[in-house]
């Protein structure tokens, strides 16, 4: 017999599923062989020639508590996002925001060294699957920005940057902020550029998310934004400034500005869609729920 509730935790995808085995499994390989931890987690001096922990750290969880949350983020963010991006694609996600994280990570801990001389940055091992759990939170922003958490009473937008501010508030508490601040931050903002500038969909003939409800100032509160934004547009034109001369004929104006009926009408369709298949697995969700209530009176009545 099934348990009321159970609905929740099931619908989650076979490739989400495998992702967390292997979660699991890293998180068991260094526990019962702690050595393992310096070929498998990002420690910068060793890099080089160690170049694999690049990959490979970013699905290494040391704690117990960081293997929770890193399989219970993967199965239920995944299971909204994998429906939606492709299971292919949401692998490529997966795997290129955990390398460019790491790369990131390893340079800031390269130029940590060198202004502080603290050998410290240099041998901390560093891993986790943090970067990868807040691009998913990235996503979740681009797909459903408008539905409502109702335990949270705030919007999904808004969530990469709470879980950012949080973080950076709890870091001035914690001595171990060294191992996850710049993983969360690199993570983020790497899927941003990854969504915002090199996705490809097939739906459309360009690459990326060149919409305003997705620009870079969106994580940030209205009153910052004609702050953000002249900054933003800096970055903005180092990217993709040389490509938008064709960007422009295909249907976008120089500056990734979209034309109107061109890109607000996929960005509507996106959310559209993201809000659907949300819909429908709290539909599912909820039909499981009294299936199983169902159930248990049923079985209580037979007992009776």
């Amino acid at each position: 017999m099934s348990s009321p509730g159970s609905g929740i935790f099931s619908g989650f995808t076979k490739l989400c599923k495998g992702l967390a085995v292997i979660l699991i499994g890293g998180h068991i390989v260094v526990q019962l062989l702690p050595s393992s931890l310096t070929y498998l987690a990002l420690i910068p001096a060793r890099t080089i020639p160690f170049g694999w922990n690049l990959i490979t750290a970013g699905y290494i969880e040391q704690s117990v508590h960081g293997v929770v949350v890193s399989t219970l983020g993967l199965l239920f963010m995944g299971k909204l996002l994998e429906p939606i991006w492709g299971s292919k694609e949401f692998l490529k996600f997966i795997f290129v925001i955990n390398f460019l994280t790491s790369v990131c990570v390893f340079i800031t801990a390269i130029a940590l060294y060198y202004i502080t001389r603290q050998e410290n940055y240099l041998y901390m091992p560093l891993s986790g699957f943090n970067g990868v759990l807040a691009g998913f939170l990235v996503g979740v922003k681009q797909i459903v920005p408008d539905q409502e958490l109702s335990l949270l009473k705030i919007k999904a937008k808004w969530l990469p940057s709470l879980m950012l501010l949080l973080s950076i508030a709890i870091s001035f508490f914690t001595p171990e902020s060294a191992t996850y601040l710049p993983t969360l931050i690199f993570g983020t903002y790497m899927s941003w550029i990854y969504l915002r500038y090199l996705q490809k969909k097939p739906e459309a003939k360009h690459r990326g998310d060149p919409s305003e409800d997705f620009a870079f100032s969106t994580f940030f509160p209205e009153f910052l934004r004609p702050i953000i934004d002249p900054i933003a547009s800096i970055f903005h034109w180092m990217l993709c400034g040389k490509s938008e001369a064709s960007t422009d004929a295909q249907g976008y104006t120089l500056g990734g500005a979209p034309l109107p009926g061109s890109d607000p009408i996929e960005a509507s369709r996106r959310r559209e869609r993201g809000a659907r298949a949300l819909e429908e697995r709290l539909a599912a969700e909820r039909l499981a729920d009294g299936k199983n209530s169902e159930e248990s009176q049923i079985d209580g009545a037979d007992n009776v």
